[in-house]
């Protein structure tokens, strides 16, 4: 390869690299919610994306408090459930395709909390097991439809730093143990109420404060 030719392919990648190295998150248009400034959600029961059947719940369990924290008055979710069960309907994908207009009229809520859980549960590799929780949400206005916020967020049990020292055989037997641990226990909820958190704390590009917090107000995309 030719000097002037590997110098240009040189020149070329420290470009990249310093375009995508300073890459910053577009900022959230959030024109549409301050306009809107809910007092009020309903949550919703989460859609169940993940093969675990208990994954709608174990995220919903955890939803209110972050977002109560957030400062928004939160429908209790076992009133929300028993009124939609009154009304003949428990599926979360035949809830979420109600018109917002007939959610505003039954509730009464400002806005409507619209969650998918992605993944939820323990997955198996030859070396390591780990739990992961991911969800989408949208915050839609029940008054008009108007979509106010969405985002994103996961948390997982391989976020902790694990060293093993004690080879390959070692690796497989911890892998094990760690798989019959997660199926014994209820390691899955407590990482959806971490994912529960990230998704719905106030932060850059996240939900902003509500009413009930002494951040209402202050600033568009508060940090945490």
């Amino acid at each position: 390869m030719r000097f002037s030719t590997l110098q240009g392919l040189l020149a070329l990648l420290a470009v990249v690299l310093l375009a995508t190295g300073c890459a910053t998150p577009k900022p959230y248009d959030y024109s549409a919610y301050k306009q809107s400034r809910p007092k009020s959600v309903l949550i919703l029961p989460p859609l169940n994306s993940s093969p675990e059947v208990k994954a709608s719940y174990g995220m919903l369990a955890q939803l209110s408090h972050p977002l109560g924290e957030a400062g928004y008055y939160v429908y209790p979710v076992a009133v929300v459930d028993e009124t939609f069960r009154q009304n003949g309907l428990s599926a979360a994908g035949d809830i979420h395709a109600l018109p917002v207009a007939k959610l505003h009229d039954i509730f009464g809520a400002d806005a409507a909390l619209y969650v998918e859980v992605k993944k939820y549960g323990a997955t198996y590799t030859v070396f390591d097991s780990a739990v992961t929780v991911a969800a989408d949400a949208r915050l839609v206005d029940l008054r008009s439809g108007q979509l106010l916020w969405n985002g994103s967020a996961m948390a997982s049990s391989a976020e902790q730093n694990n060293s093993n020292n004690g080879g390959l055989v070692g690796m497989l037997v911890t892998a094990v143990v760690k798989q019959i641990v997660h199926s014994l226990s209820d390691d899955s909820y407590q990482y959806a109420g971490i994912a529960s958190q990230r998704l719905l704390t106030p932060r850059p590009n996240g939900l902003l404060y509500g009413p009930r917090s002494p951040r209402y107000g202050l600033d568009d995309a508060p940090a945490q």
